[in-house]
């Protein structure tokens, strides 16, 4: 461990139970069964409230055949069928999958079929409902547990929704591969329970990316989730029963599942729970539900500040905001520190890591462009990029690397790219930094190919393989390009067929592009070029592009 002294608000080696993720729920129950868990705009549910919805979703769930290997897919934004599906899956002995509502139909039939995806939840708005009936159309999918929006809104917003947003609602197919949400919590059955091994066991499928691109599922078990909810709740020691914590991010990313949801459950708080990331339905709820722990991405915190109507809300009850998903710069903290009163710990995770490595400390010393101190149990190293056997002194530049229990098992069906970011029970992140004498970790340059657009991970050999695909395409590259927003967008080059010259150009290409990928995987922009500067071996030279581009 690389703090002296430990500056958290736990000790270092606190005790850390592994055990089903499940079980989360289930002790906060019996500790406090009838205090608000969520709160969906407005309509509040208690913990003993969800957990009855469980316990009858579990039963259900094994109706439809979910027992230990069966992988059950949530393509779902944030709502209260989320809560009870992702837990009642466990409790079923099945193995949940996450999907985002972000990628396109071929994204997602490729990670359905990889994880042998075959029974998913989602919900009837026509929008999401549309996508995932093409997915199934393609893919090994054979069940669609429909659940409805209008059943979790408070009653007068639900009655609205049902007579103004009709288009929204889509025409579910009355058939036996659709079944609502609703039957699933019909009286509950006999639950046949499945004993867990947590360190065994895998919960949670998240899908991840690699260098080149390609989506890679890391199996995290009942023991990683569990102990990084742990984790991440015990560096709060000013935490209590009446905290709030603001669900905007989604909980289909890890860092969403862990911090928000996990954590939550385990401090017995309540999540002011919020479909998507809507600016003024995010400062309204804040102030309605005086949210006092507010989670983000940078872009989140820079969207909130530009409100042109902050000042006529009452933000001063949030007192820590939790960065993530992309380097906070230092003015941006600054700023909304100093509109809040709040204090912003920026902080550190991986997919790989169940959601949290290291964060800054809520009280004592927060460094400014640090991804702070390592959670308890957690040992952050730096080693030499050349020698992975070799620690570099302190101050030092090396690859990031972290041991602890809540690093992943390994990736799904992927042994040789388990094998490439892990030794030894080590995760190599790929990320280059150091730690100062303190034992705070900064993070100054990345070894991954990769963009962070808003906290979501675009991969530009991903980006490159589909604009290849399109017939006028001789040469593709996509770079990194700053985004004073998002923090990053993809910035895509081509060079066109000879016979392409003049009938294609980079509008052409990007009304094409735009239905094959994510919305987060856009472009700002296609430049068509005559050529793109090359190694000595031929190579594209991607660091010649983007100096030329900076320049």
């Amino acid at each position: 461990m690389n703090a002296t002294p430990y500056a958290h608000g736990c000790a270092w080696d606190i005790p850390l139970v592994a055990k089903p993720l499940y079980a989360l729920l289930d002790e906060a129950v019996e500790r406090f069964p009838n205090r608000p868990y969520l709160d969906f705009l407005g309509r509040q549910y208690t913990y003993g409230d969800i957990a009855a919805q469980v316990a009858k979703a579990a039963c259900g769930f094994q109706a439809l055949g979910v027992k230990p290997g069966i992988k059950v897919g949530l393509y779902l934004p944030n709502c209260p069928q989320y809560v009870v599906a992702y837990n009642a899956i466990l409790k079923a002995g099945g193995t949940v999958v996450n999907f985002s509502p972000l990628y396109s139909v071929d994204e997602l039939v490729h990670q359905v079929e990889d994880s042998e995806t075959d029974i998913m939840v989602c919900l009837d708005v026509a929008a999401l409902y549309a996508t995932i009936s093409a997915v199934m159309a393609k893919s090994r999918l054979r069940t669609l547990v429909v659940a409805s929006l209008a059943e979790a809104l408070p009653r007068g917003k639900a009655l609205l929704y049902r007579l103004f947003k009709r288009r929204e609602q889509a025409k579910v197919l009355p058939d036996i591969g659709h079944i609502p949400f609703a039957t699933l919590l019909e009286p509950e059955k006999n639950l046949l329970v499945h004993l867990i091994d947590p360190h065994v066991d895998v919960a949670l499928i998240q899908y991840t990316g690699g260098t080149t691109g390609t989506p890679k599922g890391a199996m995290l078990t009942h023991a990683n989730m569990s102990i990084n909810a742990q984790q991440v709740a015990a560096i709060d020691n000013n935490s209590h029963e009446k905290d709030v914590m603001l669900g905007a991010l989604p909980f289909f990313h890890v860092f969403a599942n862990t911090v928000v949801l996990n954590a939550t459950t385990v401090m017995g708080a309540m999540i002011a729970m919020l479909p998507k990331f809507e600016l003024m339905q995010a400062l309204k709820t804040i102030e309605r539900t005086s949210v006092t722990i507010l989670p983000g991405v940078p872009t989140m915190y820079t969207a909130l500040l530009d409100h042109p109507k902050i000042n006529s809300f009452n933000l001063k009850s949030i007192r820590v905001c939790i960065s993530g998903g992309a380097p906070m710069p230092v003015a941006l903290k600054e700023r909304f520190q100093n509109k809040t009163g709040a204090v912003v710990a920026e902080g550190y995770g991986l997919t790989e890591s169940s959601g949290v490595v290291s964060v800054n400390p809520f009280t004592g010393i927060n460094k400014a462009g640090s991804i702070g101190l390592p959670l308890p149990g957690t040992n952050v190293v730096i080693v030499n990029r050349d020698d992975r056997h070799s620690l570099m002194p302190a101050g030092e530049a090396g690859e990031l690397c972290i041991t602890g229990p809540q690093v992943m098992r390994g990736y799904w069906k992927n042994d040789t790219a388990t094998a490439d970011i892990m030794t030894g029970g080590c995760l190599h992140t790929g990320d280059v930094g150091y730690i100062d004498a303190d034992g705070y970790a900064f993070i100054i340059d990345r070894i991954k190919d990769m963009i962070t657009v808003g906290g979501f991970k675009v991969f530009p050999r991903h980006l490159e393989d589909v604009l290849y695909k399109h017939p006028a395409v001789k040469e593709a590259a996509v770079i990194a390009t700053p985004d004073p927003y998002l923090g990053e967008r993809p910035l895509a080059f081509v060079v066109l067929q000879a016979s392409s010259t003049g009938t294609t150009d980079g509008q052409n290409l990007m009304t094409w592009l735009k239905p094959q990928i994510g919305k987060h995987e856009v472009p700002v922009d296609i430049i068509v070029r005559q050529a793109l500067p090359k190694t000595m071996i031929g190579k594209i030279d991607k660091k010649k592009l983007a100096a030329e581009t900076q320049a």
